[in-house]
């Protein structure tokens, strides 16, 4: 897949590769909502690999828009776009599966003055129990909500969804290396459910200076190629 994205900036890296992974787990299909699109890579590569999928997505920025509709384009991918802040999006469809990588950076590790990585990375601009909130509306009963962020805020993550009663069923973590800490996690979690959490093994990205074998796969399967240009 094509991708494009701005020369400067902010852009997509391997967590959105392997939330794409994730999230295949589940066999998508329905009514399908990426929340925070960016250039639209991971609801793009959804699409294209599950052929019951009917795409949508919301993204706020207008830089991201531009790259999100080209991309659709160039990938021949049926793509709705709505140009909105997620916390103001209209409510009157309901979705099957939500996905999203959201900003997830704690402000207290904000390093840049520039707006669009600012609210492309920090949690204070998408807050977990306003997310959390309006994900259940517009979630179908017993539908599938699918999602990475900070590990560090694990148990935030846990408390925000019971108390919209939400329930995570499947959670993977990923570490840089074997030795390392958990850099993300990925929660896939279901209103409704009363599954106990499957914890699946660890995502371990690269050992010693090399991609393990299963990043290695994630990538393959991917098969994504970035250009930077200026739209």
């Amino acid at each position: 897949m094509t991708l494009y994205q701005p020369v400067s900036g902010y852009s997509y890296n391997s967590d959105s590769l392997f939330l794409y992974d994730f999230i295949s787990r589940f066999n998508p299909k329905g009514e399908l909502l990426d929340v925070g699109a960016g250039c639209g890579i991971v609801g793009l590569l959804l699409a294209r690999d599950f052929a019951k999928v009917r795409l949508s997505a919301v993204e706020k920025q207008e830089l991201f828009i531009k790259y999100a509709k080209k991309n659709a384009l160039v990938n021949e991918i049926e793509y709705r776009l709505y140009e909105s802040n997620f916390l103001e999006l209209e409510e009157e469809d309901k979705y099957d599966f939500i996905v999203s990588n959201p900003p997830f950076y704690p402000d207290g590790v904000q390093k840049s003055e520039d707006t669009v990585l600012i609210n492309a990375r920090y949690a204070s601009n998408l807050p977990l129990d306003l997310f959390f909130k309006k994900v259940v509306r517009l979630l179908k009963p017993h539908s599938h909500f699918v999602f990475c962020y900070d590990p560090s805020s694990f148990g935030d993550i846990c408390s925000a969804l019971a108390k919209v009663k939400m329930r995570i069923c499947d959670v993977q973590f990923v570490h840089p290396k074997e030795e390392k800490n958990a850099s993300l996690v990925m929660v896939h979690a279901r209103n409704g459910s009363k599954s106990m959490i499957k914890v699946l093994e660890p995502l371990i990205v690269m050992c010693e200076n090399e991609y393990t074998q299963m990043t290695k796969k994630i990538f393959i399967k991917a098969d994504t190629q970035s250009i930077k240009c200026q739209l």
